[in-house]
């Protein structure tokens, strides 16, 4: 089994920025409504979707059998699970922006997603974020991020996500 530590950039350490870091809730409030940057590039291997497949029990031929995928197959090949492109967005989340100075963060759910376009094994993807919403709660915030996911060679982006977090002061 895979750990998150095997999903490697694929730019070299020097060429990837440090996340942007928010300070707090006040700064949280700041970043409301703006871009906050795409994360680096990370490639999708046939080794990561066997590996979610055999965790979420989803071994449907078109994400595990390359051979049975090329010939009968819509796109030529494997392909990522949907929900394998979105179960990164954390960690390319946390790629592009940290809050520091919080008490606690909590993952509060998904509004949408939607997956328009196949990850087919072997490309390559990142990860754009924007800050589109935040509202008041009681000690903290309400956060969207909305989170446009690019694979290299496509038009169509394979996943569109709205992530709702809430931060704690």
């Amino acid at each position: 089994m895979r750990s998150d530590n095997d999903l490697v950039n694929d730019s070299s350490t020097a060429d990837v920025p440090a996340p942007r870091v928010i300070d707090g809730i006040d700064g949280l409030r700041r970043a409301a409504g703006t871009d906050l940057g795409v994360s680096p590039w990370v490639t999708i291997d046939q080794d990561l979707v066997n590996s979610f497949a055999r965790v979420t029990d989803d071994e449907q031929w078109i994400h595990v059998d390359p051979k049975r995928a090329a010939t009968e197959g819509p796109f030529g090949g494997t392909v990522a699970h949907g929900f394998l492109t979105m179960s990164l967005a954390t960690r390319l989340l946390w790629d592009v922006v940290v809050v520091s100075d919080v008490r606690i963060i909590l993952n509060y759910g998904l509004n949408k997603v939607r997956f328009p376009a196949p990850v087919k094994v072997g490309s390559r993807l990142r990860m754009h974020v924007s800050l589109t919403e935040l509202h008041e709660i009681k000690d903290g915030v309400e956060t969207i991020f909305h989170l446009v996911y690019e694979s290299e060679g496509s038009d169509k982006p394979p996943c569109v996500a709205d992530m709702v977090w809430r931060y704690y002061a």
